[in-house]
C-alpha cells in the first residue's frame, strides 16, 4: 500500500486488494443476489480502499443515480494528504462535498457534463468543463486522451457467480472500469441488478467496500405543469405508431410520455429514461415489438428517477443497459425506423441555432447526447428530431430570441434542426431558408415576444 505521504504516479500491485476471497463477512441477499457460493467475500474499509488515490491522479466518479456520495465524503477526509487530484464525471447528483472551496488545492472537477451538484464550482473556477458528444467520451478513455488512474463506482451485490452490476448507470462507467488502472467498487444492496453491459465479475475490482446507501432520486414529474403538458400534446401529434423514442432529461419528456396513452407499438432506444416510461410499458403502449435493433427490449445507457423506477428495472430482462458509445452511436440509432428524439433547449435563435449547455457564458449543463440523437433521428427512415422548449423561462425570459446571448454554446447547429416545439405549436425548419425559419419560429414564440422578433427579423433580413 502506498504511504499517505507519497505523491505522483504510483504502481500498486493488484494483490493489495485481493477480490473475491473468503473473509467471514456474510452478504445481504435478495431475490436474485445469493451470496457468492453462499459464502463470504473480502471487503475493505473506504479509508483503506481510497489510499490507492495519490496526488496528481485522474479519478473517474460514477454518476447520476449511482453517484457514490459516501465514497466522495470519505475521500474528503483524506484531502490533507492529496494535491491536484482531477475528478472526471458526467452528471453528478447529491452533495458531493469535494466541490466546496476548501478542497480546491486538493481536488478539482474536470467535468464532461455540468450538473447541478458542481455547477457553482465550475462557474466559479474551481472546476472545468469539457464539451464533448456523449457517444465519444469512451474514446477519451480508450485512446488515453484522458487516461484514468482510478475509477470509483457503485455496484450491486454480487450474484452467485460473482457478478455485480453497474445498476442504473452504465453510460460511460463501463468504459471507465475497462480502462482505469485501479477500480474501487462500493457494493450497495440498493443498486439494482440491470441486464446488459453493466455486468462485471468482482475480480474486476481492486477494492470492494460494502456500504448500503440510498441512490440519488429525481422526481421529474413534479415539475410538469399545464405548459409542459401542452408541449407534450403537440409532440404526441408528431409521433406515429411503431415509432422508436428517445427522451432527454427533464419535465417535458415526462409530459410527452403522459400524452402517448393512445399510441400503439412504440419502442424505446434512448440515452436515458425516467418514471414516465413505466406506465406506458405496463399498458402495452411501449412493447418494442417493431424495432429493428434490439426488438422486444427497452435500450438505454442510464435511468434516473424514483426508487420505484430503480426497483422496476431490477433484474428485469425487458431492459438492456448498454455502453453509451453504442447506444448513442448515430449509425446504430438510424437503423430503427421512425426514430423520434425529444431534446431541450435553453435558447433558440430565429435561424434555428440551439443553445443547450449554457446561459451566455454561464455553464449550465453539457453537450451530452443531443447531437448524437438529433443526427441519428434525421438519418432514420421517417425519423423526427425534435427540440422542445417552453416559450419563456419560469422567470419570463424568452427562449426564442433574435440572437443567442454572447458566449452561448451552439450544441445543435441550424443545419441539424428539424422540428422546434413550444406550447404554441410546431415549427418545421427542415429545408427552409433563414427568413422562413424566422417566420416559423416567431409563430410559436410567446405572443408578447412576437412583435420584437418581427422587428429584429426585418432589420436582419431587410424584408419579412
Amino acid at each position: 500500500m502506498p504511504s499517505p505521504e507519497s505523491s505522483g504516479t504510483v504502481h500498486v500491485d493488484k494483490s493489495i486488494f485481493p477480490p473475491c476471497n473468503r473473509l467471514g463477512l456474510n452478504l445481504r441477499s435478495n431475490a436474485h443476489s445469493t451470496p457468492l457460493s453462499s459464502a463470504k467475500m473480502l471487503y475493505v474499509s473506504a479509508e483503506e480502499a481510497l489510499q490507492v488515490i495519490q496526488s496528481g491522479h485522474r479519478v473517474f466518479v460514477h454518476g447520476s443515480a449511482c453517484t457514490p456520495i459516501y465514497m466522495l465524503h470519505q475521500l474528503a477526509l483524506q484531502a490533507d494528504r492529496l494535491q491536484d487530484v482531477e475528478l472526471i464525471n458526467i452528471s453528478l447528483y447529491g452533495d458531493v462535498e469535494l466541490d466546496k472551496p476548501q478542497y480546491l488545492p486538493h481536488f478539482h472537477f474536470n467535468s464532461l457534463f455540468v450538473s447541478g451538484s458542481i455547477r457553482q464550482a465550475v462557474n466559479e473556477g474551481r472546476g472545468d468543463y469539457v464539451p464533448v458528444f456523449l457517444s465519444e467520451i469512451p474514446e477519451l478513455f480508450k485512446r488515453k486522451i484522458l487516461p484514468l488512474d482510478v475509477a470509483i463506482v457503485q455496484v450491486s451485490l454480487p450474484d452467485r457467480h460473482g457478478y455485480c452490476s453497474l445498476g442504473t448507470s452504465v453510460d460511460i462507467a463501463r468504459s471507465a472500469v475497462n480502462t482505469a488502472r485501479y477500480v474501487i467498487a462500493q457494493v450497495n444492496a440498493q443498486v439494482p441488478r440491470t441486464h446488459g453491459d453493466g455486468l462485471m465479475h468482482c475480480s474486476s475490482f481492486h477494492a470492494m467496500v460494502l456500504q448500503e446507501t440510498p441512490l440519488q432520486e429525481v422526481l421529474f414529474g413534479e415539475a410538469v405543469g399545464e405548459t409542459e403538458l401542452q408541449i407534450g400534446r403537440n409532440i404526441a401529434e408528431l409521433i406515429e405508431d411503431r415509432s422508436t423514442l428517445q427522451m432527454g432529461i427533464g419535465s417535458i419528456p415526462d409530459a410527452v410520455l403522459r400524452s402517448l396513452q393512445n399510441h400503439r407499438d412504440l419502442g424505446v432506444h434512448t440515452e436515458m429514461f425516467s418514471d414516465g416510461l413505466i406506465e406506458l410499458i405496463e399498458k402495452g403502449v411501449v412493447n418494442n415489438r417493431y424495432k429493428n435493433v434490439h426488438p422486444n427490449k427497452t435500450v438505454s445507457s442510464f435511468a434516473l428517477g424514483s426508487r420505484r423506477l430503480y426497483d422496476y428495472v431490477d433484474d428485469n430482462p425487458a431492459f438492456a443497459f448498454l455502453d453509451v458509445d453504442y447506444v448513442n452511436e448515430p449509425s446504430v440509432i438510424r437503423r430503427n425506423d421512425r426514430v423520434v428524439t425529444i431534446n431541450s433547449a435553453i435558447e433558440v435563435d430565429m435561424t434555428g441555432q440551439v443553445c443547450a449547455d449554457s446561459i451566455g457564458t454561464y455553464h449550465y449543463s453539457g453537450v451530452g447526447g443531443q447531437m448524437d440523437f438529433m443526427r441519428g433521428a434525421a438519418l432514420s427512415e421517417g425519423g423526427k428530431p425534435i427540440i422542445a422548449t417552453t416559450s419563456r423561462t419560469a422567470k419570463g425570459i424568452p427562449r426564442i430570441v433574435p440572437l443567442l446571448k454572447p458566449g452561448a454554446g451552439v450544441v445543435t447547429t441550424r443545419a441539424h434542426v428539424h422540428y422546434v416545439v413550444t406550447e404554441y405549436g410546431v415549427a418545421n425548419l427542415f429545408g427552409k431558408n433563414l427568413r422562413q425559419r424566422a417566420h416559423a419560429l416567431i409563430n410559436i414564440a410567446h405572443p408578447d415576444d412576437r412583435e420584437g422578433l418581427e422587428r429584429a427579423a426585418f432589420e436582419r433580413f431587410k424584408a419579412f
